[in-house]
This record gives structure tokens, C-alpha cells and sequence, in this order.
């Protein structure tokens, strides 16, 4: 049975799943992924790392699982974690003390960011795409607060190429999450979400024209986790992208 809100529903169900989920949020992450979401999230932020830059942004932050990592990778910038859901920015907060050493929090949409233009140097989402209702408007928004030639890095889930690895990932994804989801988190239904929600997501090279569309060029993709992952990479600037631009990067 489908749990998939409509589009006109989407915000209002996504914020209550997360508000639940938030206190188990960390610890369902990693055994879902089997601690690997953190390497993939190091990928991403020393990828898109710019020398000197003064200010990055983690949009759908969660719990901050990105900030200590994005300090690492651009030491001296400061890095701000915007989110949706009030309690789970209050459930990292604690790892937000001690681990960074000036991140921040700050509530807002996605589809409406609270900065002003070209104010951050990169930024980053670590799968949060599936989660809004307009995907182009949210990859326009990211493009309006990151100056020219500022990098984005994009998170989301993929699909395995390979057809024995897709049937075991399929496996996974869709019978045992969402029994960890019951016996760790109390909720079957926001890890039944998830596997559904992946499943109509775009594929990478359809994601990468949206991303293309939505004001960054040079748009590229790796897959990572047995393809189960893919990480799109893409650079904001005032030239119109090109549909020749986006490719896969070797795995």
C-alpha cells in the first residue's frame, strides 16, 4: 500500500514524519547504510571544498550530520544548516555544540530560502530532494543564494545499475528497512516512505538536466554505494547550462 502524501500534502506530511523520527533519526542512518553515509557525505564535501570560502550552506540538514564535515573540509568558513522541521535541527543540537566549532541552525523552506542572493560559496544536500514538493524551484533557490562559480553537491538515492545488485538492493530497501524503521525508530511507515519515495525519484542523468535547468552548469554525477547513491556535482555561474554539459563522473 502506497504512503506517498500528493504534492499539496507533501510539506505538511513530511514535516510530522521527521518531527517523529527525529530522536532515532542519527542511529536508523547509519545501520541503514552500515555507517557508509558518512564516507559518502566526506566525498561530496572535498569535492566541492573552495579555498577561502567564507560561507556554506547545508540545505535540509536534519539533524546536522554535514556541519562537522563541511568545517573540515573549508576550514575558517562558517556553515549554516537550514531545515524544515524544528525538532530535528533540537535533536542535533547537542552534536551541533561539540562537534562544530561555529555552525549554525536556521529554520526555513526550501522552495523559499530565508538568505539573500549569492550569499553562500557552496552548498550541499544530503538527501532531501525526495522531500520537496517542487524539486526544480528548490535547485532554483540554491542557485540564487550561491554566488557566481560557487559549487553545489547533491545526495540523493539511485537505483543499481547492475541487475543482481538492484534485486538485492530492492530487497533491502523495500521488506527489511522498514521493519529496522518499526523495531529502532517506532515508525514502519516513514521507512516505507522512503523506499517508495526513491522509486519515483529522478534518475541521475534526469536529475542532472533538472539541476542544468535550474541555473548551474557543468553538472556531473558519481554513483557510490554499489550505485545505490548518487552524488551530483554542478558549479553556479551566469552562463546558460548546456544538456551536452552533464555526465557521469568514472566510477
Amino acid at each position: 500500500m502506497s504512503v506517498l502524501p500528493t504534492a499539496e500534502e507533501k510539506a505538511t506530511y513530511v514535516n510530522q514524519m521527521f518531527s517523529t523520527i527525529a530522536p532515532r533519526y542519527d542511529l536508523m542512518n547509519r545501520l541503514m547504510t552500515f555507517g557508509l553515509d558518512q564516507g559518502w557525505r566526506r566525498w561530496a564535501a572535498r569535492t566541492i571544498a573552495a579555498p577561502g570560502a567564507t560561507h556554506v550552506l547545508d540545505l535540509g540538514t536534519g539533524t546536522g550530520d554535514f556541519l562537522p564535515i563541511l568545517e573540515q573540509a573549508m576550514p575558517g568558513a562558517l556553515v549554516t544548516g537550514v531545515d524544515f522541521t524544528y525538532a530535528m535541527m533540537a535533536a542535533g543540537q547537542t552534536r551541533l555544540e561539540r562537534q562544530t566549532r561555529q555552525a549554525a541552525f536556521v529554520n526555513g523552506d526550501a522552495l523559499e530560502l530565508p538568505f539573500t542572493a549569492a550569499a553562500f560559496d557552496a552548498v550541499t544536500t544530503g538527501f532531501t530532494m525526495r522531500n520537496v514538493a517542487d524539486i526544480g524551484q528548490a535547485f532554483r533557490e540554491m542557485a540564487r543564494v550561491t554566488r557566481p562559480g560557487g559549487k553545489l553537491a547533491c545526495l540523493e538515492v539511485a537505483r543499481p545499475k547492475n541487475p543482481l545488485v538492484r534485486w538485492g538492493h530492492q530487497l533491502y530497501f523495500n521488506n527489511i528497512v522498514p521493519i529496522i524503521g518499526q523495531i529502532v525508530g517506532g515508525n514502519a511507515e516513514a521507512y516505507t516512505y522512503l523506499p517508495q519515495s526513491a522509486s519515483i525519484f529522478p534518475p541521475p542523468p534526469e536529475l542532472a538536466r533538472i539541476i542544468g535547468a535550474a541555473g548551474w552548469h557543468t553538472v556531473s554525477w558519481k554513483l557510490l554505494g554499489l550505485g545505490a547513491v548518487a552524488v551530483h556535482i554542478a558549479t553556479r555561474n551566469n552562463a546558460d547550462p548546456s544538456p551536452s554539459n552533464h555526465q557521469a563522473i568514472p566510477e
